[in-house]
């Protein structure tokens, strides 16, 4: 998803490695063109008062560049999703195409837009349907599910923003290894669910933890919805450090891609529990 989780950051050289941008190459080759004796001592003179080329000039990727990428990418979301929503039978194909295009997002080396674009497609009919069939039962649960996504991101971002928390190599690993086992559980009770070793329609999580009227799948979603929160802070060191080292521009699209996936996981994980408890009352 980022640094430490997404596979195109983790593995991509110039993301750890890029050096700050030269001099020479921000003032447009003046200190080259300087040497060769091409230019008098006004033309001199005017390069090196002009100011020095943005990073978005310089092809380097910029906050305002995931930021933007990002909106389109939650917009063909929210497309895909009104869609699923209006023919739920979409949710579906949304699931299993969207799960394959986030995998081959996630390991190509080389961002590629449409794909990305696709995905978020894919996966917003997937949520779209999700969304109607649970709001049939629940009705409001969808608006609680937004509110509460929105207000997660938000105060990660303002954490984040204020140094407050970061992604560090131990917490990263302790994330990885939580991530991991929670994988493994899911696999387990989806395997469960579709073998009808139980009659719960959420398996394991909506059964009570012993001794007590609380579901397991309370605490579990809590402890999802926690991992989530980490993966932005992860999403958001990737940015940071992707700006930092003059990342292409064109990995903007990277960064808008693993944050739309943890916003989808996220939203995702706060419908589940939501559910979940409402189910139990």
């Amino acid at each position: 998803m980022a640094l430490g989780g997404n596979p195109v950051f983790a593995n991509n050289k110039n993301f750890k490695d890029s050096p700050a941008v030269r001099r020479g190459y921000l003032s447009g080759g003046a200190d080259t063109m300087a040497a060769q004796g091409t230019l008098s001592a006004g033309q001199l003179q005017e390069l090196y008062s002009k100011p020095s080329a943005n990073a978005q000039q310089t092809g380097r990727m910029t906050y305002d560049d995931v930021i933007m990428k990002t909106v389109g990418t939650l917009a063909m979301v929210l497309a895909g999703a009104a869609l699923g929503w209006i023919f739920p039978v979409l949710m579906w194909p949304g699931v299993i195409i969207g799960l394959v295009l986030g995998l081959v997002n996630s390991f190509k080396k080389q961002p590629s837009p449409a794909l990305i674009l696709c995905y978020a497609a894919f996966e917003g009919m997937f949520l779209g349907g999700i969304s109607k069939l649970l709001e049939g039962m629940y009705p409001g649960i969808v608006v609680q599910a937004v509110i509460g996504t929105l207000s997660v991101f938000a105060v990660t971002l303002v954490l984040f923003r204020n140094a407050k928390v970061r992604a560090t190599p131990k917490m990263t690993r302790f994330f990885m290894i939580a991530l991991g086992g929670y994988a493994l559980f899911s696999l387990i009770n989806l395997g469960l669910m579709m073998f009808g070793a139980t009659s719960n329609p959420w398996g394991l999580r909506g059964m009570d933890i012993p001794g007590t009227s609380i579901p397991f799948g309370f605490v579990l979603g809590l402890l999802a919805i926690g991992l989530a929160a980490f993966s932005l802070i992860v999403d958001f060191t990737s940015i940071e450090k992707g700006v930092q080292n003059g990342l292409p521009a064109k990995y903007s699209w990277t960064a808008a891609f693993g944050l739309t996936v943890t916003l989808v996981w996220l939203y995702v994980e706060i419908l589940r529990l939501l559910a979940i408890l409402r189910g139990n009352d």
